[in-house]
């Protein structure tokens, strides 16, 4: 019987506790309506209780491998221009080293007879096709 009179009173006071919780810390409509028809005694305009937001600030990005690859140097794309002329796509005579329509042209003509997308963009599956992949005798470059 003491079990059951602690356990009801115990169940009593923490509803009162949360209802009393409950109660106090929700405004009531007329504060509310008090808090913002506050006016300022100098210029008679309404008082803000709006909190201010700051804007976020993006971090500064930080250099990877992945954001930083490097346009193919003219030696890269000679290399490129005299793989697809001794293929026979790139008809000009001599490589340049300057990549313009003629070399993408030949390019997109490579991929097409390669079953690759014919984009015309220099794309590692197109530079494997043409037999210039990467390069195993070269030590790999460390990562930082």
């Amino acid at each position: 019987m003491k079990k059951r009179v602690w356990i009801d009173v115990l169940t009593v006071l923490f509803a009162g506790a949360l209802l009393f919780a409950a109660t106090s810390t929700t405004p009531t409509s007329a504060s509310k309506k008090k808090a913002s028809s506050k006016k300022s005694t100098s210029t008679n305009k309404p008082i803000s209780t709006a909190k201010k937001t700051t804007a976020k600030r993006r971090k500064p990005a930080v250099a990877s491998w992945r954001n930083t690859q490097k346009a193919p140097t003219s030696d890269r794309y000679k290399e490129i221009q005299q793989a697809l002329a001794s293929k026979g796509y790139l008809e000009s005579g001599a490589p340049s080293g300057v990549w313009d329509n003629s070399s993408v042209e030949a390019l997109k003509k490579f991929q097409a007879d390669q079953s690759l997308e014919p984009s015309g963009k220099l794309d590692s599956v197109s530079l494997i096709a043409l037999g210039l992949g990467p390069r195993h005798d070269q030590p790999p470059v460390p990562h930082q």
